[in-house]
């Protein structure tokens, strides 16, 4: 979470707000993150369309992430692809983005993005390769360039829609039917560039099968966030997205493979890949806080709280997102700002969402600071709000629940009554996880491995699906893995 509020709400309605609540104003699809890019810098706006681009790539994805080891791998990888690919004399540029997200996308220039959580997903680098190629093939396709200009006309439909259409559904509608037609079309180029992508990989001699695996680890990895919240359409998560199914991808991206090999060939450079991410952060980057089970921890910013029990928390770049695994309950934590002359009750009657009770509004003081709570209630979902005022800053807790219980208004209670400052101590020895890389040892089991990862949330599935292996797989010593440490 960045510190200054860049969520500017002008009075949502309850639905819309929960859906941002509970998605993150993101769709996660295919471990790919879709996201509204923010507003360029002011100084980017006379820069050239695709560097503007380039700039709002990197205000969302945390910046770039510098590392001399792994730019001369990632280089080394895509100069061999371009060599086998269909445009030689094309030139790229790689940017590692500062992220968790398992993402990656090209601009039409050239410009290739990965993101370090997409890294430390991949086991080798002919996995790496079949990411890089696919990205490689929709500049080669124009795809790019094709989409730039679809996104342009939706943007232009969208301006029309609104001036000419009085009524707000019909002007949604509108822009909905356009971004319809250009997910659909974004589909077929996406699984047209898995097939020109493995083709290039297998040419520059690395394991076309490095798709499958690569899918298939991904498939997994967005099986372990939580369930879609009861209430919301599961479709919506992926409406528009220009992913297709992963089951669609690998079936598809095995297909191709078989094109070319029998699995088993082909080069997968496992050994200087793993060496290249030795040491590479694993999470969140500590400057935008982290979350560590339950809890959230923002060193930079110094505070830190808890969310309620069966929770799993999101860190992204607008807000703390959480949802109760199982669905019905949701939170978001954000950071506004509120004149210091306001006072915190009349903020939360200010306007800024729907139907607060005024009656149920109170002041409070939760750990030293000043705060102040209010209800909200919609159709379907129900709404704890609270207000903390820290320092220059005001951090607004939203709180949702579609059964409103005592219970529950007591579990949103003591979460926010966990809003402390975080201790000298705590700021400087907050550290990120970083991945390590250790050799097996005689009597090693998938199991005591895992033992030593530092993650709480199921230890055993993400050891098991970093490192591309199933429950049945055995380690043999001397073979080299994929932990989280601190």
């Amino acid at each position: 979470m960045r510190r200054a509020g860049r969520v500017r709400w002008a009075r949502p309605a309850l639905a819309a707000l929960i859906a941002c609540a509970l998605a993150g104003c993101a769709s996660y699809v295919n471990g790919y993150r879709q996201t509204t890019l923010p507003d360029a810098p002011k100084q980017a706006e006379t820069l050239a369309p695709n560097q503007r681009e380039h700039q709002r790539i990197l205000a969302t994805y945390g910046g770039a992430y510098q590392d001399a080891n792994l730019e001369a791998l990632i280089t080394k990888v895509v100069d061999q692809l371009v060599a086998a690919s269909e445009r030689p004399d094309l030139k790229y540029k790689i940017t590692i983005l500062n992220s968790p997200a398992v993402n990656a996308f090209a601009l039409p220039n050239g410009q290739l993005y990965v993101t370090r959580g997409l890294l430390a997903l991949s086991s080798d680098s002919a996995e790496l390769a079949s990411v890089l190629s696919h990205e490689m093939a929709h500049v080669i396709a124009r795809h790019a360039a094709l989409r730039e200009d679809q996104a342009r006309q939706a943007a232009l439909i969208s301006r029309v829609a609104t001036d000419v259409f009085n009524d707000p559904q019909m002007s949604a509608l509108t822009l909905a039917k356009s971004k319809l037609a250009l997910a659909g079309f974004s589909r077929s180029q996406e699984l047209e560039a898995d097939g020109i992508g493995v083709g290039i990989a297998s040419r520059a001699g690395y394991d076309p099968y490095g798709a499958v695996r690569f899918l298939s680890a991904m498939g997994r990895n967005i099986a372990m966030r939580p369930s879609t919240p009861a209430g919301i359409d599961p479709r919506m998560l992926d409406f528009l997205s220009s992913h297709p199914a992963t089951p669609d991808r690998v079936k598809n991206a095995q297909a191709n493979a078989r094109q070319y090999t029998a699995p088993g060939t082909g080069n997968r450079d496992k050994a200087a890949y793993l060496a290249a991410i030795d040491g590479l952060p694993y999470g969140e980057d500590p400057s935008e806080g982290f979350v560590r089970g339950r809890r959230f921890l923002h060193p930079k910013l110094g505070f830190t709280f808890t969310a309620p029990e069966g929770f799993v928390l999101d860190n992204t770049a607008q807000a703390v997102l959480g949802v109760k695994d199982g669905g019905g309950q949701a939170l978001r934590l954000d950071v506004v700002r509120v004149p210091g002359q306001q006072s915190l009750s009349e903020y939360l009657t200010s306007g800024w969402m729907d139907n607060v009770d005024p009656a149920s509004v109170e002041n409070l003081t939760i750990n030293g600071f000043s705060a102040a709570a209010a209800v909200a209630a919609g159709e379907q979902w129900n709404f704890r709000l609270y207000a903390i005022r820290f320092g220059s800053e005001v951090f607004r807790f939203i709180f949702a629940a579609k059964s409103k219980t005592a219970e529950v208004d007591r579990a949103f209670r003591e979460s926010v009554e966990t809003f402390r400052r975080l201790s000298l101590s705590e700021m400087t020895t907050a550290k990120p996880l970083r991945i390590k890389i250790v050799t097996v040892q005689p009597g090693d089991t998938v199991e005591r491995l895992a033992s030593h990862m530092a993650i709480t949330d199921r230890p055993l599935e993400r050891f098991l699906i970093i490192n591309g292996l199933d429950n049945a797989d055995s380690l043999k010593p001397g073979d080299k893995v994929k932990i989280v440490v601190e």
